[in-house]
């Protein structure tokens, strides 16, 4: 069976890069298409080679330079972390010419240890971008657009999903398998992902001598997802050191499976908390690990307000880096409790933004996006509160209620 080709809003920066740059480099997490996106984009003019093979990779580290002689440019080298010894020869090769663009094109699923590879072998020499799962946009065909704050108006273009169908979609999750597979059965399928990343990722990254145990600390940090990360009592409950579970999060990281959001400080006479948040890179994911697989029991249960905010943050930062961009984006909370969810950098301005669970949007909502506007006057555009509903409206001055979809 043909997989189908779901059309990704990085392609134009992806074309851009090949055309500038010697080397591109595509991170993200497995399966979120970055393999597909090359093939589809270069795959006319590229050799595809895959390093996670047993063979192929021995080929690449015994002898490097036989094998980038066998594997000319123009290439592309899938899971280029598995013979990262790799990068100071095609550094070499590059050397030899250096203004030609797309010579190689490089994916790989670790975003720390490939970084840093790369910064040291090919500083100046490639392109670093990240490809996530598909954002709703994506995932529904519809245009990439502009962010709400990034518009003098609103767009017209929303999403078509009922409510029932947006919760549908938050516990299917946005991996593109599951979009173009649509009788997949999506909790088989995160089950299978979550074997498979134990497997490779974690081992590859730490000696975890207990799987078992490292697949309690994902579902508890999923019941703690959008909530204060206290890392020692997490460890505590768990009955784990906490530097294990500290290197276990680190790893969640470096892979793309969560991404930690840090407090937005600034000097403004309060007292904040510095404690940092943590979220699921896809809502999916979260949902699997909380045991959700009714919508219903999701929107309704204690885990609604998470799977929300999980997803409007993802919305926003899969916006941001299929651009090119790396997101700027915080929580803000003061010690006494007013809270807004996330706080976006847009330029030199901030964008504060509060996830609510009602699709009745209040002007009572907009409390402490009104409080974060006050403490910090002209460097604050309008906020919003973005709620799973269909109704934009007006909260008072330099506040909008905002459905899901028109983000």
């Amino acid at each position: 069976m043909s997989q189908i080709y779901i059309k990704r809003s990085l392609e134009p920066v992806l074309k851009k890069a090949a055309t500038e740059f010697p080397a591109v480099v595509l991170t993200g997490p497995r399966q979120s298409g970055k393999t597909t996106l090359f093939q589809y984009l270069f795959g006319g003019r590229c050799q595809y080679v895959s390093l996670e093979s047993p063979d192929v990779r021995a080929s690449a580290i015994e002898d490097p330079r036989s094998f980038l002689e066998i594997y000319p440019p123009p290439v592309i080298f899938d899971e280029v972390q598995y013979a990262h010894g790799l990068l100071p020869y095609i550094k070499e090769k590059i050397d030899a010419d250096r203004h030609r663009g797309g010579q190689y094109m490089l994916t790989g699923s670790q975003n720390l240890l490939l970084m840093e590879r790369v910064t040291e072998s090919l500083a100046g020499r490639a392109a670093m971008l990240r490809l996530l799962p598909l954002s709703q946009r994506e995932a529904e065909g519809r245009p990439a657009a502009s962010l709400p704050w990034e518009s003098k108006r609103l767009s017209n273009r929303a999403s078509k999903l009922s409510y029932r169908e947006l919760w549908e979609s938050f516990l299917r999750g946005s991996y593109p398998e599951l979009k173009a597979q649509p009788k997949r059965d999506a909790n088989l399928w995160h089950a299978s992902y979550v074997q498979t990343y134990l497997e490779r990722d974690v081992r590859t990254l730490r000696q975890v001598g207990d799987l078992t145990q490292f697949q309690s600390f994902l579902r508890a940090l999923a019941a703690r997802s959008a909530q204060l990360l206290n890392i020692t009592d997490l460890a505590r409950d768990l009955g784990v050191a906490v530097n294990t579970a500290k290197a276990w999060l680190s790893v969640l990281e470096a892979t793309y499976q969560v991404t930690v959001l840090r407090p937005y400080f600034a000097n403004v006479g309060k007292r904040l908390v510095k404690t940092p948040k943590v979220y699921f890179t896809d809502v999916g994911t979260l949902c699997y690990f909380a045991g959700l697989k009714d919508p219903a029991h999701a929107a309704s249960g204690p885990m609604g307000g998470a799977i929300m905010e999980t997803a409007v943050l993802s919305e926003i930062i899969k916006a941001l880096t299929h651009r090119g961009l790396d997101p700027q984006v915080y929580f803000w909370r003061t010690v006494a409790g007013t809270e807004v969810d996330i706080v976006v950098e847009a330029g030199a301005k901030l964008v504060p933004i509060e996830v609510k669970l009602s699709a009745t949007p209040r002007p009572a909502m907009a409390s402490a996006v009104k409080r974060f506007q006050k403490d910090f006057r002209d460097k604050v555009m309008a906020g919003y509160v973005v709620h799973p509903g269909d109704i934009t409206l007006p909260l008072g001055p330099g506040v909008t209620a905002l459905p899901f979809s028109k983000l």
